[in-house]
């Protein structure tokens, strides 16, 4: 990819920060998450490893344009014509972040491992316009999409039932109408702490449900909330994570067969998610197929 494209894509994403902290999660090179992790045991919220207050003096809508982590999320608000939603009524938003955009979209034959395979790359192998600024893609494809991560009420991370992967049918969270009625599954996952069961963090977790006959079937699996319980004046805002790495390695076995070990992309192993479709926007590859058609 030439120079100008990548600038390109950096002047689409203008505000937007490259650089993320990184975390190491508990087990071995499992993956590394973006953003502070503060699901914890307390009804308290952490950033940078520091107790801070979750009170924002602030509509939800004036919350994400004051964080550069969302600064381009806010503009997407804007062009869904959701403004008057995220600053008048009553709303609790998983909050996807700017990151989550630059990698939807991505970057044409580029060399960030991060920015392949994006929207952008699959528009120029159809041979068809990339988008150059977001206003490139319809109101109402900004809309639809956006609306997956938008509930009506306030929610806090002690609102949602609990969630066991393993044990759905004790532990299965709740379900939940989207604003646009789109259905999800969130709940919270206790953590294990000291071999003890269900003693240590608290997990918020969201699935988009994209078949409502099986809800029990993730198929594009469950995004992570890696800041939880913000609270503008009209609302909650839980900060959905951006994985930014995974492992796969080769074991060898006694009859000399390898076996290929990939890392879930967990906390602790005891979370389901998706690393892929958890960094693209709408939970799903139905956001580019829309905006493909449409070009």
């Amino acid at each position: 990819m030439h120079t100008g494209e990548e600038l390109a894509l950096n002047n689409l994403i203008k505000h937007m920060k490259n650089t993320i902290k990184k975390y190491i999660t508990p087990i071995v090179c499992s993956v590394v998450l973006a953003i502070t992790v503060s699901s914890c045991s307390k009804d308290n919220y952490y950033q940078d490893g520091g107790l801070a207050n979750p009170k924002f003096n602030g509509t939800v809508m004036q919350y994400l344009q004051s964080n550069p982590k969302f600064d381009t999320i806010a503009q997407i608000v804007k062009l869904a014509g959701m403004e008057n939603i995220f600053s008048k009524e009553d709303i609790t938003f998983f909050a996807p972040t700017d990151e989550t955009i630059r990698r939807t979209i991505g970057i044409v034959n580029g060399k960030i491992a991060a920015l392949q395979g994006g929207l952008n790359q699959q528009l120029f192998d159809l041979k068809k316009d990339t988008i150059k600024q977001l206003s490139d893609i319809p109101q109402q494809t900004w809309r639809k999409y956006l609306m997956r991560y938008v509930f009506k009420g306030k929610f806090l991370l002690k609102d949602y039932p609990q969630l066991d992967f393993s044990l759905r049918p004790l532990y299965p969270g709740g379900y939940y109408y989207g604003y646009n009625g789109d259905l999800a599954n969130i709940g919270v996952v206790y953590g294990t702490s000291n071999t003890v069961k269900y003693a240590g963090y608290r997990q918020l977790c969201i699935a988009a449900i994209t078949d409502q006959s099986n809800p029990q079937f993730y198929y594009n699996g469950s995004a992570a909330v890696a800041s939880s319980d913000i609270q503008p004046t009209n609302g909650v805002v839980h900060a959905l994570a951006v994985y930014v790495a995974s492992f796969s390695i080769g074991i060898r076995n006694p009859d000399g067969t390898t076996t290929i070990i990939t890392s879930n992309p967990n906390l602790t192993g005891e979370l389901f998610v998706n690393a892929t479709m958890q960094n693209i926007f709408g939970f799903s590859y139905e956001f580019d197929n829309e905006v493909i058609l449409n070009r």
